[in-house]
């Protein structure tokens, strides 16, 4: 089940281009709606294409689209980013707000059980619906739901391009620049 999307007065797009293939942001005047990961191979025009058959009045880049895709384009090339970027958040309920907020929350690099996020909202039986709000996560990345992880630490469902392989991709690629940037610091 998809989020339902608010379109503002305008919708605005722009891609980012990264070693694995295209990626697409999408926004409107309120904030970020949607986040294309390159992780299916996807060229510029089938990009462009896909965000154009879900966004049909998606028009030219602005500024939050293009801030959001220089930020995604370094984070795939390994640079540790922090995404303080307007969300649109009218089409989340109040508990998915509240697992995003809380998923945001989980540093570069770490993961935490859906079961930790669950107890750090207060609702220690909610590990299901944890998950629920993961798997409606338009803006992976901005909403780290790659992070949360089953209770021993297992890989599971990712609904991004690439499922679970891409899951372990981000976290693997994370872990790698936070391992080089402590021994760089290290080296000082």
């Amino acid at each position: 089940m998809k989020r339902k999307i608010f379109i503002a007065q305008g919708v605005f797009c722009s891609l980012f281009e990264t070693g694995l293939g295209f990626g697409g942001v999408v926004a409107n005047e309120e904030g970020l709606l949607e986040v294309f990961l390159p992780f299916d191979g996807e060229n510029r025009k089938g990009r462009a294409a896909q965000i154009s058959g879900r966004y049909p009045v998606a028009g030219e880049e602005s500024l939050l689209t293009e801030q959001a895709a220089d930020l995604l384009a370094k984070y795939f090339v390994g640079e540790p980013v922090a995404f303080a970027l307007p969300i649109d958040r009218r089409g989340f309920t109040p508990f998915q707000w509240a697992v995003y907020r809380t998923v945001m929350a989980i540093p570069y690099g770490e993961v935490k059980s859906y079961s930790q996020v669950a107890g750090e909202l207060g609702r220690p039986m909610a590990a299901r619906g944890i998950g629920g709000a993961m798997a409606r996560n338009l803006l992976p990345i901005i909403i780290p739901c790659h992070r949360v992880v089953g209770k021993s630490g297992e890989m599971t469902g990712y609904s991004a391009p690439g499922g679970i392989a891409s899951k372990q991709w981000l976290l693997e690629m994370e872990k790698r620049v936070i391992s080089e940037k402590s021994n760089k610091n290290r080296k000082i």
